[in-house]
């Protein structure tokens, strides 16, 4: 793999990258699980492998955490201790690995109070730098009010969360015989951001800091129409106006895992400000072609700056992980 041109000399924050540690593969063999979310096969995945790709494209620190379907595909009961073995294993590869990698923390949901407990022991004791959170939670979507004690928590601490689409409950009906990262995905993200400002989650808990996958996914071409629709009185709760709706977007992070090609990226570059875009790769689910072929894409077809292309890739990060930034400049 040959490195794209405009590399930022600094290297680059991957914010949206996964891990799958022998024991939770085990545990999706158990289950069994060869392949997940409708047919997308269980990738190979090591530290040793993560960093060699790391390195070929110049990506100094990933930010890892585990993909769908998290630990959903175990009875509510049991997930509290795959999930304890998950974020231990993410602050153990940290500690072995200073500087490359960080890591989102996994909850144990839908139980809110044992996904409280966790989050006070992933910050508290493990130092993640944020949490990851499914788009829905065994059909549940996270504008529902059961989890509200959940996004308080987050806020209070000024927290980064990672939203990852997951399959909706629905997928057998809806995914057309194929895999859910075609379609459903994009469509589960667009459809729990919607239910998050439509419930006024994000608007009433300004501290958070959320990253969006995959440039956005359906957002940025129906922002329009879900802003008009806070219009409909008959519409409850919803937000208080289109505006409302914008400022929301606007303060989203959007990550660019699949989303540099230039269709995808000038309709992103309306909603969002450059600021809020950071780099994703997906790796492993993507495998390195694709994650090479987006990078060049992103430095060759969209007319971004050198200055553009260095806040995409480490600088805009840096901002949300100062620990990052300080590592930088020790």
């Amino acid at each position: 793999m040959t490195e794209p041109k405009s590399v930022c000399a600094c290297g680059r924050i991957d914010v949206h990258a996964h891990f799958l540690p022998d024991f939770y593969v085990e545990a999706l063999g158990r289950a069994g699980l060869r392949t997940v979310d409708g047919g997308m096969p269980v990738p190979a995945w090591s530290a040793a492998a993560a960093l060699e790709v790391m390195d070929r494209q110049g990506i100094a620190t990933a930010m890892i955490s585990l993909s769908s379907p998290s630990t959903q595909f175990l009875p509510p009961a049991e997930r509290a201790g795959l999930v304890r073995q998950v974020n231990l294993a993410g602050r153990d590869l940290m500690a072995a690995h200073p500087g490359r990698f960080g890591f989102f923390a996994t909850l144990p949901l839908p139980d809110v109070a044992q996904a409280l407990d966790e989050i006070a022991y992933a910050f508290d004791q493990l130092g993640v730098d944020g949490v990851i959170l499914e788009s829905n939670i065994d059909g549940a979507y996270l504008g529902s009010p059961r989890f509200a004690p959940i996004f308080d928590e987050l806020d209070r601490r000024g927290a980064v969360v990672f939203l990852h689409p997951t399959s909706p409950a629905c997928l057998d009906a809806l995914g057309l015989g194929r895999p859910a990262p075609l379609l459903e995905f994009p469509l589960d993200t667009t459809r729990t951001v919607v239910d998050l400002i439509y419930s006024r989650t994000l608007q009433t808990r300004p501290n958070l800091k959320m990253i969006i996958p995959h440039g956005g996914a359906a957002l940025p071409a129906l922002a329009a129409r879900i802003a008009a629709f806070a219009n409909l009185p008959f519409i409850a709760p919803r937000p208080v106006s289109e505006q409302e709706v914008f400022e929301a977007l606007q303060g989203l992070y959007y990550d660019l895992a699949l989303s540099a090609h230039p269709l995808p990226f000038a309709a992103l570059r309306a909603l969002a400000p450059l600021s809020h875009i950071l780099f994703g790769s997906d790796w492993p689910f993507t495998p390195e072609l694709g994650v090479a072929r987006n990078l060049h894409a992103l430095a060759t077809a969209n007319g971004l700056s050198e200055a553009d292309l260095q806040a995409i890739a480490r600088d805009n990060a840096e901002r949300l992980f100062p620990r990052l930034a300080a590592l930088r400049a020790a």
